[in-house]
């Protein structure tokens, strides 16, 4: 397909190019009968692509040649939208009228319409190249011959039409699954039909249940995989271990949660004679039972990533493999592949291998009790006596590791992640912020070396790859994020469009342990690109790295699997130049697909989050708690609490004055009290109500006098 793909391209980009049906393009490419389904495939792919789109006429039009951007349709909750561009440029504003029937997240081609200078861009919906989703979650509404399904989400800006016929004899105030049968047109709303009755609200399990058919997550693996995955032996033979390097011998431990069951990741540690670092990073060599366009690998590319729901996963693998073969479970032969890299006093580098290996874990570790033993805890200390030096050697790299990356100028965030415990029935009794201790760092620090030496190393052998990239921020973004800093007394001498990680930085060190500290945090990272996957070695911004990669997580992340087939494939027999042309291809397209998925995947997760915050804050109403403004708007302000919960204070609750949003120091200030209400500022609050289905936390100030306000001189997406 590529040549007759090639051949449209070159048609469609000539200067003298007049629209065509597909006739037109079949006789002007001379193409006969046997091209006719290759050309319309063709012809699909540039559309999705965004180089042409077929007109109600039935003809393909160029998009470059009628003041056309490709992007994403970002829709607000106040119906009008922004397109986000395919190439980083202004976002553009496109108004409620001029969607065309566009829906969240969609794939457009967006016109830009004449516009005065210096006025923002404006553009409306010229064509809908890809629809995000077909499936939508929402409350059944019955009339007597037909039936409404209203949506929870308030980006979705209609009612779907649901006939009679196509109810599944649905009941008012069902949760429902609907597939869209007819697409909204500027004056008519979408149709669809009820798939799945999924229950009702207050059902156990059902919350969740409802985000896993909103973000359409695959639930259970088709049988062709699972009896693939039982034919695949539950242990190591001799045969498999033939060739590898034989570390069984060694003190190669597990530091994981206490609840992980996917264990892909294990380390090994001992310092040599002349003040060296020897680090074994050893990682499950998924790619033995994976491979290339078997069943469990077409699967694995469908799922992207393992999607953690709070105290559930949908696995990437099935358990036979994520927690059976692969996981490197204590005391088991299993095959991985190792990055043995020595490492000099400084944290450089100096040398590595990268072999195919066979471990035996010597002892699965948690987190908690891995810190509990460095803080010096006798009875894990004599548990654990013949590995406790090993736990020190680790705590003194780590560090050695971490200063080295922060002198280059890593951007440390300190973002807290909160752990939500739920009792039996699926009801959350705790929320706290997770504890970032020595531990955790240890393995992080080990990880990152890891995916750094092996980025490197593929970078120079000049083959297919696939790194993880963080472009340079957004100027326009970085710019207000330093207007905002410059007013909280900090600032960054160098200009926006050249600014190193190492200046921001900076920034992050001197309020640590501030009011202001999580706001900053918060703010810096919304003003970053987001981190993702990529053919091409850009770098990453973020870590200030030049090379870059996933390595560790083959269990969990398909990114990491595809370049453990690649590694091996290369250390093996080298890869051919014909190869190299198939596997270009290959990562290019697993590149945007795991970047999509990853995205869908922490969404999915969030909200999970959200839902569960809501139902814990809704059993709390009337309760107070402390807090700290974390964003500012014009119609309010939000607060966070210690445990990581967000709730709004409406400018509705402040009723002591009028106040008005000053965006450039984003604050509210009084009109005639002066009070202000600013980023960073610690509060007390008290949870006035919950709005559980929309995942909606409403706060009201506790002190109800507030006529004294704060005076004007009182003064978090991973990237990795």
């Amino acid at each position: 397909m590529n040549n007759i793909k090639d051949s449209v391209l070159l048609l469609v980009s000539d200067k003298g190019y007049k629209p065509m049906s597909f006739n037109d393009v079949l006789g002007v490419l001379h193409m006969k009968q046997e091209d006719v389904k290759p050309l319309k495939r063709a012809l699909k792919s540039l559309e999705k692509e965004g180089v042409v789109f077929k007109s109600k006429s039935k003809k393909y039009h160029n998009f470059t040649e009628r003041n056309v951007l490709i992007g994403k349709i970002s829709l607000t909750s106040r119906k009008f939208a922004f397109l986000i561009p395919d190439d980083n440029s202004e976002d553009v504003f496109v108004a409620k009228n001029n969607l065309k029937g566009a829906m969240n997240n969609d794939r457009v081609g967006v016109k830009l319409l004449d516009i005065q200078k210096g006025k923002r861009r404006e553009g409306e919906v010229l064509k809908i190249i890809d629809r995000a989703s077909a499936t939508f979650v929402g409350i059944y509404q019955d009339h007597k011959n037909f039936g409404f399904v209203v949506t929870d989400d308030k980006k979705m800006p209609y009612d779907i039409y649901i006939s009679s016929k196509d109810n599944k004899n649905a009941k008012t105030g069902n949760i429902v699954l609907v597939k869209i049968t007819k697409w909204p047109e500027a004056d008519r709303k979408p149709e669809g039909e009820v798939v799945e009755i999924i229950g009702n609200r207050g059902e156990k399990g059902v919350d969740i249940k409802l985000i896993i058919k909103k973000y359409n997550l695959p639930e259970e693996f088709p049988e062709k995989v699972l009896r693939f995955a039982e034919n695949i032996s539950s242990s190591v033979s001799e045969e498999d271990i033939k060739g590898r390097l034989d570390l069984r011998s060694e003190r190669i431990i597990t530091i994981d949660g206490s609840d992980a069951k996917d264990l892909d990741d294990a380390v090994m540690v001992e310092k040599l004679p002349n003040g060296n670092y020897r680090l074994g990073v050893h990682i499950a060599d998924v790619s033995k039972y994976v491979r290339e366009k078997n069943p469990l690998d077409r699967e694995a590319f469908k799922r992207g990533t393992s999607v953690y729901l709070i105290d559930d996963v949908i696995p990437m693998l099935p358990q036979k493999l994520s927690n059976g073969i692969c996981s490197l479970n204590p005391g088991v032969d299993r095959l991985t592949l190792s990055c043995i890299m020595i490492i000099a006093a400084d944290g450089k580098v100096v040398n590595y291998e990268i072999k195919e290996s066979v471990i035996r874990s010597f002892a699965r570790m948690t987190y908690e009790d891995v810190t509990k033993i460095l803080k010096g805890d006798e009875e894990l200390s004599n548990k654990y006596k013949d590995l406790v030096e090993d736990f020190k050697i680790m705590e003194e790299l780590c560090l050695k590791l971490y200063d080295k990356r922060m002198q280059r100028g890593a951007i440390d965030f300190d973002l807290r992640e909160c752990k939500i415990t739920l009792d039996e029935d699926g009801k959350p009794i705790e929320i706290k912020p997770y504890d970032r201790d020595i531990s955790n760092s240890i393995i992080e620090e080990f990880m990152l070396c890891a995916n750094e030496t092996i980025a490197e190393h593929f970078y120079w052998a000049k083959i297919p790859f696939i790194y993880r990239v963080h472009e340079d921020p957004d100027s326009e973004k970085l710019l207000r994020f330093m207007n905002f800093i410059n007013n909280l007394g900090y600032g960054i001498n160098q200009k926006s469009e050249n600014v190193h990680p190492k200046s921001l930085q900076k920034i992050l060190s001197i309020v640590k342990g501030k009011n202001e500290e999580k706001v900053v945090n918060t703010l810096l990272l919304r003003s970053l690109q987001k981190a993702r996957y990529a053919p091409e070695c850009i770098g990453h911004f973020g870590l200030s790295a030049k090379y870059y990669c996933h390595f560790t997580s083959p269990i969990r992340r398909y990114p990491d699997l595809m370049i453990h087939r690649i590694i091996k494939e290369y250390l093996k027999e080298g890869i051919s130049a014909k190869r190299q042309i198939f596997l270009d291809e290959e990562v290019e397209g697993a590149s945007i697909q795991s970047s999509i998925l990853e995205r869908k995947a922490e969404e999915a997760e969030r909200e999970v989050d959200d839902v569960k915050k809501a139902e814990y804050m809704a059993d709390r109403i009337g309760e107070e708690f402390d807090g700290i403004i974390s964003s500012v708007t014009g119609f309010g302000f939000f607060v966070e609490l210690y445990n990581t919960i967000e709730g709004l204070v409406h400018i509705d609750e402040l009723t002591d004055d009028v106040y008005y949003f000053d965006e450039d120091n984003l604050m509210l200030r009084g009109v005639n009290t002066n009070n202000i209400f600013k980023l960073g500022e610690k509060i007390k609050v008290r949870v006035k109500k919950v709005d559980v289905i929309l995942h909606e936390i409403f706060f009201e100030i506790a002190n109800e006098d507030i006529e004294n306000g704060f005076s004007v001189t009182e003064t978090h997406e991973e990237f990795v």
